[in-house]
């Protein structure tokens, strides 16, 4: 990984996730931000300011009541499920087994906030009404991650995503959507984003993802709720003296690359298309939002190996690093499409990737 991370950084050209900027470069961008938006109150511990505007952008694109700014949504998702499960008298959680708050925060949900896990589902599957209702009665909320990152961003249909929400609905149970790709998943539905988060109690966003802010999330939903998840957040360190710069940049974001989604999404399909033309797989197929996953029988290291000596002659990233798949003898990688990937040629990039891939 070092090898790797040392050859991309000399490239000077990559195809996925964003390009990149020195420090220097992204604050200047966020001041002239400022200036273009004509931002020239500061925030003061999460009040007033940026830091309100784009809670109120927020909420309105999401056709929610309220919606509170943090600077992690590690933290935002965290308080909205212990507002819910407080509100319940529940620690039980019903939560996808690949859910980022399994696998990606050190075991904190649990120890900070005492939650009880239950698996929603299992594997690289999306929830359905079925998985609803097959949970135990007393759940203090049930979490769905729209899309499912560890699954290629895999998304519900329309269909059962309506029919999961009625279920959770009939039962009782507060349904919070982790939305850190909601942005790239409005694509797929093709129905306006508060159409989609009017389906859900609760609502997590990011904006250092997509919308490539300098960091920060926000939730959405009652007024009540996230009022609450207000005093959680300054509980657990979040109202930082100020915000302004995470909160100018998620509202460049929201200016600059919202809009541009939709060119991600169908940039990646075409991608997607010829790679698999090419004979490897990708899933899902076709791919659901801007991001899907890349599959080719071989030896993960021997693959990197190939994409490290590709970066150090071209001078150019091709793709991230691979790593073992579920199924022996296979490798696996992501890929992320933004701005930079729309610079160049879905089918030369795919001919990149299946050089490296040693197809």
């Amino acid at each position: 990984m070092t090898r790797l991370r040392a050859a991309a950084e000399a490239c000077d050209t990559t195809v996925f996730w964003h390009a990149r900027r020195t420090p220097a470069q992204v604050l200047r961008a966020v001041a002239d931000a400022a200036e273009e938006l004509e931002l020239d109150e500061w925030d003061v511990y999460a009040e007033r300011g940026p830091v309100a505007q784009v809670e109120k952008e927020v909420a309105e694109l999401l056709g929610k009541p309220a919606a509170a700014f943090f600077p992690s949504g590690i933290m935002a998702q965290q308080a909205a499920l212990r507002v819910w499960c407080d509100r319940t008298g529940s620690r039980r959680v019903a939560i996808p087994d690949l859910s980022h708050l399994l696998k990606h925060e050190d075991d904190g949900p649990r120890r900070v906030h005492g939650f009880e896990f239950e698996y929603l589902t299992t594997g690289r599957v999306t929830a359905t009404a079925d998985d609803m209702r097959s949970l135990s009665p007393g759940l203090g909320a049930a979490l769905i991650e729209l899309p499912l990152r560890d699954a290629g961003c895999l998304l519900p249909s329309w269909d059962d995503l309506t029919a999961l929400s009625e279920a959770a609905r009939e039962l009782g149970c507060p349904l919070h959507a982790d939305g850190a790709r909601i942005w790239e998943s409005q694509a797929f539905y093709d129905k306006p984003l508060s159409e989609i988060a009017a389906l859900v109690d609760t609502i997590y966003v990011s904006f250092y993802k997509g919308l490539e802010a300098l960091a920060g999330a926000a939730l959405a939903g009652p007024e009540d709720v996230v009022d609450e998840a207000r005093r959680w957040r300054k509980r657990m360190g979040g109202t930082l003296f100020h915000l302004t710069p995470y909160a100018v940049s998620a509202l460049a974001g929201l200016r600059d690359r919202l809009p541009r989604m939709g060119e991600y999404a169908a940039w990646a399909r075409k991608l997607a298309a010829e790679l698999s033309t090419a004979g490897l797989r990708v899933t899902p197929d076709p791919p659901h939002t801007n991001t899907f996953l890349v599959y080719a029988e071989g030896d993960p290291d021997a693959i990197t190996e190939r994409v490290i000596g590709f970066m150090e002659r071209e001078k150019i990233q091709p793709c991230g690093g691979w790593w073992e798949a579920p199924v022996p003898g296979v490798a696996m990688s992501e890929v992320a499409v933004h701005d930079a990937a729309l610079e160049h040629d879905p089918a030369q990039v795919a001919g990149w990737i299946t050089e490296v891939a040693g197809v």
